[in-house]
């Protein structure tokens, strides 16, 4: 057992079973032993790769996107330029790359990155200088807001319950004869869940509905966009808790903080929050959909034809239906009264009372 898994086993003999939620939380963010407080996680070398690493012209087409919103908007200066869970950076930097073509826009932008991770926050300094870091959404500048966060929700800690005979349970971890850690069922009293078949499981994620209704917040109140990128779907059902270590997927509790764990967002619940906070919403659309409605195709090409020989595979590989192409969301917020940001459309009922 890992260090952080004797850990969590002493605490489950102490108090009881353990949330998932809380179980994910020490995984990912114990300040010793936790995933991302201690390792550099992206890329070949790490766990897993994002669209980012794969190729600039995902940040471009994001790029692009958000300086015709920032267009459509009037060109608001200054303006808050913001990436929630930025990795390495380097989504950022070629976002910054991409609207320095567009005049006025990289002069007005105020970078600011909201990061928990202290070694992730050495790592983006690194490539892109003294940007401003937050500690979460909350600190965002009373100010336009144009914002993105990929592969940043998936991450946020889940609770699982599992519909039974006589009604709700929350799947927690428990100890196992042997002290090993393993799932278990406790009764839900707080599970306001819809009724389901038997042996359905339906996931929440508490943290996100906060964090999206801040920025939509933002966003209603003094203009902006954010898209928001990430694998999942809408409304949907099923355990979907996953963890991956060296690039494949393994056991969620058998190396507690080796491994990234995740799950698959649901867009649903993200869309209404930030329309209870004033925003209006796009459709979900898959991630290949929407970077083609964009022009994605097109900088591929040319870019192959500049010399670059990854080019269309990296095409192939951001936008294919059995690549990242469906399984990848995408949605964006803007502000009430503001076009449609490129490559979106409205949902139908939000159409109606904008």
């Amino acid at each position: 057992m890992t260090p952080l898994g004797r850990l969590i086993a002493a605490q489950i003999r102490l108090s009881g079973p353990m949330a998932l939620d809380e179980y994910m939380r020490l995984c990912l963010l114990h300040p010793q032993h936790g995933y991302y407080a201690t390792r550099d996680p992206f890329g070949a070398g790490g766990d897993f790769t994002t669209a980012p690493e794969i190729s600039q012209i995902f940040g471009e087409m994001i790029g692009l996107a958000l300086a015709q919103a920032w267009l459509d908007q009037g060109r608001p200066a200054p303006f808050t330029l913001a990436e929630i869970g930025p990795g390495r950076g380097t989504l950022m930097a070629d976002i910054l790359r991409a609207i320095r073509i567009v005049p006025g826009m990289a002069e007005a932008a105020r970078v600011a990155l909201v990061e928990v991770s202290p070694h992730l926050r050495r790592v983006q300094r690194d490539r892109l200088g003294d940007i401003a870091h937050l500690d979460d959404v909350s600190q965002l500048p009373q100010a336009p807001l144009f914002l993105v966060a990929n592969e940043f929700f998936d991450a946020l800690p889940i609770r699982q319950f599992q519909r039974g005979v006589q009604g709700w349970a929350e799947r927690v971890v428990a100890l196992n004869a042997q002290g090993g850690l393993e799932m278990g069922l406790v009764p839900a009293a707080d599970a306001a869940l819809p009724a389901a078949p038997q042996g359905v499981i339906r996931e929440t994620c508490p943290e996100a509905l906060p964090i999206v209704a801040q920025v939509a917040g933002r966003i209603a109140a003094h203009g902006g966009c954010a898209i928001l990128v990430d694998y999942g779907g809408w409304d949907g059902q099923g355990d979907t808790f996953q963890a991956l270590r060296r690039h494949r997927p393994e056991d969620p509790l058998a190396n507690p903080g080796e491994a990234d764990l995740t799950a698959h967002v649901d867009f649903a619940p993200l869309a209404a929050a930030a329309r209870g906070a004033g925003a209006r919403v796009s459709r979900m659309a898959t991630q290949g959909d929407w970077l083609k409605r964009l022009g994605i195709e097109a900088r591929a090409q040319r870019l192959a034809r500049l010399g670059d020989a990854g080019a269309m595979a990296a095409l192939h590989r951001l936008t294919a239906p059995d690549e990242m192409g469906h399984l990848f969301k995408v949605l964006a917020l803007w502000a009430r009264h503001a076009p449609v940001p490129a490559g979106f459309e409205p949902l139908d009922d939000d159409a109606d009372d904008a």
